[in-house]
């Protein structure tokens, strides 16, 4: 009986963290790439990626990579042992379920097929919608969630739902064989041990950029006593006119 990983490390003893960051390094690697670089430093890699270059280093020597002092890392080598780490060195069949106007997206960018994912099917629960084409892909039933996986050998599901369905078409992901989904429904799922979920919500993400915008408002306002409202210096008493109306609250306030 195998021993169950340690908690923050992979079954192959690579932290969690490091994982996070792998693919950031693949996106900086796969642009030298394109770019005709055929050597990076961990300095410019980790400059790139947004981290110091004594972390980079340590993460990249859990997959043995250690680069050739003076010189750098080999793009091409890196790329490969990255993808090879992740997984990407295989192709990996993806279910969307849900077409509405994120699922539709999801099915259209390109940039999947070139990372080692291909989109086997598109699944709707709308009549009106099953039977239409998404980049390729006639939208299939609901019904039809099991048979496609099935048939496809899906491992990877996608649900970009309302939120009121997504746990429902979870449970028939992972009842069907799922063991990894990508949840884009603002919910969080309930799922067993031994299968992997990752969530997105952009609403999140974006009252996070507001708060970060919000403090640098504030940061601004106590560094020069003065007031601002869209980038325009406020008066004192709050008061401005701004595109014919008056601005009052909606001012950062001074300390």
């Amino acid at each position: 009986m195998s021993r169950p990983p340690a908690a923050g490390h992979s079954s192959e003893g690579i932290p969690e963290a490091t994982i996070a960051r792998l693919p950031v390094y693949l996106r900086v690697l796969y642009a030298c790439a394109e770019q005709g670089i055929a050597t990076v430093s961990s300095e410019e890699l980790a400059a790139a990626a947004g981290v110091n270059s004594a972390k980079l280093r340590k993460d990249l020597s859990h997959l043995g990579s250690y680069g050739t002092r003076g010189v750098g890392y080999d793009v091409d080598y890196l790329v490969y042992q990255v993808s090879r780490e992740l997984g990407l060195t295989q192709d990996w069949p993806v279910v969307i379920v849900g077409a509405g106007n994120l699922g539709r997206a999801l099915a259209n960018y390109g940039g999947f097929a070139s990372r080692g994912f291909r989109i086997a099917a598109v699944i709707d629960a709308d009549p009106a919608v099953v039977g239409s084409e998404i980049a390729g892909h006639v939208v299939e039933g609901a019904d039809q969630i099991e048979p496609v996986i099935t048939r496809h050998q899906v491992s990877i599901g996608v649900i970009a739902t309302p939120a009121g369905a997504a746990q429902g078409v979870c449970d028939r992901l992972v009842a069907a064989g799922v063991t990894s989904i990508l949840n884009f429904a603002p919910v969080v799922l309930t799922v067993p041990v031994g299968v992997d979920v990752r969530k997105v919500d952009l609403s999140i993400e974006l009252q996070i950029l507001a708060f970060h915008a919000q403090r640098r408002s504030v940061v601004r306002v106590a560094q020069d006593g003065k007031r601002y409202h869209q980038g325009r210096v406020m008066p004192a008493d709050g008061q401005s006119a701004i595109a014919g109306g008056v601005v009052g609250e909606s001012a950062v306030a001074a300390p």
